[in-house]
């Protein structure tokens, strides 16, 4: 990185935010998957979107912070992932990446909710910057909820 620092902020749960990357390019989920440490934040890598949301049926106890989620994947695309997640009762912020960005496969996702799209190969610092952004909406908004140690309500 060049020198700029950003500030992660802190949830109100003790422990890291956790990260989950969904990408099937296993050198896309490495170098995220290295970078987030050195920020503080855990990540956990799924190769397909089948895989992460079986995860998540299968371990209700597993909760990221924020999903980061390739577009086109085989199978389950990144697109139905985000549409499980937003109809069932653990929505989670998504912030979508791509080797082919087109405004028409932007609109769907952005209208549902994704908190942004960022074209592959993307700088490391505008991921950083992104994650702090939303993480810090997180927590803002569990602040108001009243929730403790970062627990989403399943009320939803």
């Amino acid at each position: 990185m060049s020198g700029v620092t950003f500030r992660v902020p802190t949830l109100m749960s003790k422990t890291n935010p956790t990260i989950a990357v969904v990408d099937d390019d296993a050198s896309v989920g490495r170098a995220i998957s290295r970078l987030l440490p050195s920020l503080g934040m855990n990540a956990d890598t799924f190769t397909s979107g089948r895989e992460f949301i079986e995860h998540i049926e299968t371990m209700p106890s597993f909760l990221p912070d924020c999903v980061v989620l390739d577009v086109q994947m085989p199978g389950m695309n990144g697109l139905e992932v985000q549409e499980l997640l937003v109809r069932g009762d653990k929505p989670l912020p998504v912030i979508f990446i791509t080797a082919h960005d087109e405004i028409g496969v932007r609109e769907r996702p952005l209208h549902a909710g994704a908190v942004t799209f960022l074209r592959k190969p993307f700088n490391d610092e505008l991921l950083i910057k992104t994650h702090s952004m939303k993480l810090s909406s997180v927590a803002r908004e569990r602040s108001r909820e009243g929730s403790l140690c970062g627990e989403r309500s399943s009320n939803k």
